[in-house]
């Protein structure tokens, strides 16, 4: 038994397991301040913020290296990207990234690093390591959402202005196919399985679902909140579950974060969150779903398993982005 208590109390994001005897569930949430020019970090065991590191110009888009070692902040004034140092909480350096860097996406590799461009139509592809330029990738109006295959072989973009999803080879960075969406999309996200693409419209107040393999669309998801006018539903995160069977939508003004099945791509319940909620990122494990809320200056935290708001958290002014520690 001693042997056991041993090998099972493990130290994750920094904090020992809260029971010895069972498995770690605490890692490290980080939040971009958008106004605040900073990042809160929080433990996602105490749901207590713990620091609070001071950056670049407007962060807004967040990502985590798969070792949980690097953060990356799109300092979107600044026009480029800030790399914080999780151990030593400071700041190390900047990647080039074009102007005004708004949302970016990982390879499932940990790089590179593809950035979307707002002010110059472009999505940059930015090698992390050797923190250089790898493509500039020319889109359409307003390029803001970024997301990527499982398999890492294709990048999505979309343009708000445009109205489209733009599909690009990682490999060649060239654009191979463009899907009109409904208007201004803000947020792509794959299935785990790869089998579909989510894309959230703020201004359509909806989300399209398309088949990434022949870029088809499928179905598109409508939102109706009791007592919510229908243009304060404005669609912007997405999350999905690991299995792929739920999707979290943020619906900004709409002060809620939606549960849809999916399977068959209707909404379940409404979740009441922070004012303006912006995006969303899930816990490892997927204990806990973290909201960032611009107005109100919070995160809300849902519970996965009971899709119920357990808390609501203070940060820094103006929240916008939020990444979590993968272990």
């Amino acid at each position: 038994m001693r042997q056991l208590l041993v090998t099972t109390a493990i130290v994750t994001g920094g904090c020992l397991a809260a029971s010895l005897g069972g498995p770690a569930s605490a890692y490290t949430v980080y939040v971009s301040n958008e106004r605040g020019n900073s990042i809160s970090i929080l433990d996602s065991d105490t749901l207590e913020v713990t620091d609070t590191v001071d950056v670049g110009q407007r962060p807004r888009g967040i990502n985590i290296s798969p070792d949980g070692k690097r953060l990356y902040i799109l300092t979107s004034d600044d026009d480029h990207v800030e790399v914080l140092d999780t151990a030593t909480k400071t700041v190390t350096g900047t990647l080039p990234s074009g102007p005004d860097p708004e949302l970016g996406v990982l390879h499932p590799s940990g790089n590179p690093l593809y950035v979307a461009n707002e002010d110059d139509n472009l999505v940059t592809a930015i090698d992390v390591d050797k923190g250089t330029v790898l493509a500039e990738i020319p889109t359409g109006v307003e390029p803001e959402g970024m997301g990527i295959s499982p398999d890492g072989k294709v990048l999505v973009n979309t343009s708000e202005t445009t109205n489209m999803a733009h599909f690009i080879d990682t490999a060649s960075h060239e654009i191979f196919a463009n899907v009109l969406v409904d208007q201004r999309p803000r947020f792509a996200q794959f299935t785990n399985d790869g089998k579909y693409l989510y894309v959230s419209a703020e201004i359509g107040g909806t989300v399209t679902v398309i088949d990434p393999a022949s870029q088809e669309v499928l179905k598109t998801i409508t939102f109706d909140v009791p007592g919510v006018p229908h243009e304060a539903i404005q669609p912007v995160g997405i999350r999905v579950t690991k299995d792929d069977s739920k999707i979290y939508v943020a619906l900004g003004p709409a002060n809620r974060v939606a549960v849809v099945d999916g399977k068959t791509w209707e909404v379940k319940d409404y979740l009441l969150v922070g004012q303006r909620v912006w995006q969303l990122a899930f816990t490892p494990d997927e204990k806990y779903l973290f909201t960032t809320n611009g107005i109100s200056n919070d995160i809300s935290v849902i519970d996965v398993a009971s899709d119920k708001v357990i808390k609501s958290v203070q940060v820094g002014q103006q929240p916008w982005g939020v990444a979590v520690s993968p272990n």
